[in-house]
């Protein structure tokens, strides 16, 4: 049984995603930041019938707490397939970069694009002893430069300033990564699961959760070797 880790997974498209994958008979850690929301999101499956499933504590901006969640998971596997990196936040508003506080873009980032990269490179390694793996960072539409590039293009977008820029970095970690792990077996791609309705954007989005986390589901379960360094919504390619 191929085994998944994906963060921020207790609620909203994390926990949608875990679940969906372990019904395609992964085996799915849950890597959550807080132990009992863990405990209660991986309750929750077991009562659906889902039991190939675990949590694993885990804060993506603690590098001890990162440390600690590889040192269990190598414990308990040999290697890992899939890792997710889908824990992220939106901040708080006003975004705009003329007066965003600094204090602000700091926390964005420090989740959005910093714990992604510390979180990625501490479970290589176990990516490294699969054969063949995939990273999957969970980004956003409005992180696309293509789409920046149109001033007015989608007023909602405008919004989040911060929080984009996070996602673009993010993206560019992800092209620069795939390069330089080309020739390891390993993947490494983009996914948007779009405007989903999560407490991220106080619900307000056009999507459920279970159609947010289609893409991530899709191309997780793909796992295409070759396919790498690319940027992927629930219809196919997209600019980056």
């Amino acid at each position: 049984m191929k085994t998944v880790l994906t963060t921020g997974a207790n609620k909203g498209i994390g926990f949608e995603t875990a679940m969906q994958l372990a019904q395609l008979d992964y085996f799915v850690y849950l890597g959550c930041r807080d132990k009992e929301n863990g405990m209660e999101a991986i309750q929750k499956l077991l009562d659906l019938g889902i039991t190939n499933v675990e949590s694993i504590q885990i804060d993506v901006t603690n590098i001890i707490s990162v440390r600690q969640a590889r040192q269990i998971l190598e414990a308990k596997v040999s290697s890992l397939e899939i890792l997710i990196n889908n824990a992220g936040i939106v901040g708080s508003l006003l975004q705009d970069l003329s007066i965003c506080s600094l204090e602000n873009l700091r926390w964005i980032f420090e989740t959005n694009f910093f714990g992604v990269i510390q979180t990625t490179q501490e479970f290589l390694p176990l990516l490294k002893k699969s054969g063949q793996s995939s990273i999957i960072n969970v980004s956003s539409e409005v992180g696309s430069l293509a789409a920046m590039s149109v001033p007015g293009g989608n007023p909602s977008r405008d919004k989040f300033h911060a929080y984009g820029s996070s996602k673009t970095a993010l993206n560019a970690f992800t092209v620069l990564l795939a390069n330089e792990l080309r020739e390891s077996g390993i993947s490494v791609n983009s996914v948007t699961p779009g405007h989903t309705a999560t407490d991220l954007n106080q619900f307000k989005g056009t999507k459920s959760v279970e159609q947010g986390a289609t893409p991530i589901v899709t191309l997780a379960a793909q796992n295409i070797p070759g396919i790498t360094a690319k940027f992927f919504k629930d219809s196919g390619e997209t600019s980056w």
